[in-house]
């Protein structure tokens, strides 16, 4: 077998390895949606109907009147716009202080930063929500939205370790052209990570987005939850009457902001890989 032989091959087999690895990742989204497309009675037919032959939309208007979604959908996105969009601030910043500025004990301080990733968010939990109930800010988004606003430790390590590929010649001919800290962010450093930023805010959003965790501690109230309780709620209650076409059209309702996030911030996505990987 020659060379240029073994190499289609080689090719044609991650191909087939590839392509099995994306219909076992697709197919539960396209079953999700078929789903939410039926009557009650064909989710459970034999053999499967990918395709219902008569499309239920009624399932999509619904859910409306099912259960609370658009006050869950309301508050799923005051909390997670609100934390991405000024927590990606003040993470960059943070970002851009670690790595480009001289301040006393700045490793330390950055170890003291990465070492409160290893501490188990349970242990957490019960000291958290006594100080939250004792500002009264139990159900309310407050807990869920005012912790977040000082950055993500991730999204600051990533940042800095980006940062750090940066030539500090750049920051340097900026000082002495008298620009002020703010301004060697907001000009040059800013506009240099924003492929970055921008792969860490949508991992960010969806993080927040599908929290369930958080909410369930500190909301009790229906028309303050998030969307994630409004949809276990449909779970648990429509579950019970089968009626799966109903919990799968707020699924899908659901995953729209991510979906639309994601398509906003595709090409800053794939240009940060490509840019970290030329830069490795």
């Amino acid at each position: 077998m020659s060379y240029s032989q073994k190499r289609k091959l080689t090719n044609s087999i991650i191909f087939i390895v590839l392509l099995i690895g994306a219909v076992a990742m697709i197919a539960p989204l396209l079953w999700m949606l078929s789903t939410s497309l039926k009557e009650k009675q064909d989710v459970f037919a034999l053999p499967p109907i990918w395709i219902p032959e008569v499309f239920q939309f009624s399932n999509y208007t619904a859910i409306w009147e099912a259960g609370p979604l658009l006050s869950g959908i309301q508050n799923s996105l005051i909390v997670a716009v609100s934390v991405t969009v000024i927590g990606t601030f003040t993470s960059s910043i943070a970002a851009f202080a670690f790595a480009k500025l001289r301040f006393p004990h700045k490793g330390k301080l950055f170890l003291a930063l990465l070492t409160s990733i290893m501490i188990p968010y349970p242990t957490l939990m019960i000291p958290q929500f006594m100080m939250f109930s004792k500002l009264g800010w139990v159900d309310t988004l407050l807990p869920l939205i005012i912790p977040g606003l000082f950055g993500n430790v991730f999204m600051i390590f990533f940042l800095r370790q980006y940062l750090l590929s940066v030539p500090d010649a750049i920051i340097e001919a900026a000082k002495i052209d008298g620009s002020s800290y703010f301004r060697l962010y907001s000009s040059i450093t800013f506009p240099l990570i924003k492929p970055a930023v921008a792969a860490q805010l949508i991992l960010w959003f969806m993080g927040i987005w599908n929290d369930y965790l958080a909410p369930i501690i500190y909301l009790n109230s229906p028309e303050n939850q998030t969307l994630q309780l409004v949809i276990a709620n449909f779970n648990a209650t429509y579950a019970i009457q089968t009626d799966y076409p109903l919990i799968m059209a707020a699924s899908i309702v659901a995953l729209l902001p991510v979906l639309i996030v994601f398509l906003i911030f595709q090409k800053q996505i794939i240009e940060s890989v490509a840019i970290s990987g030329v830069k490795g």
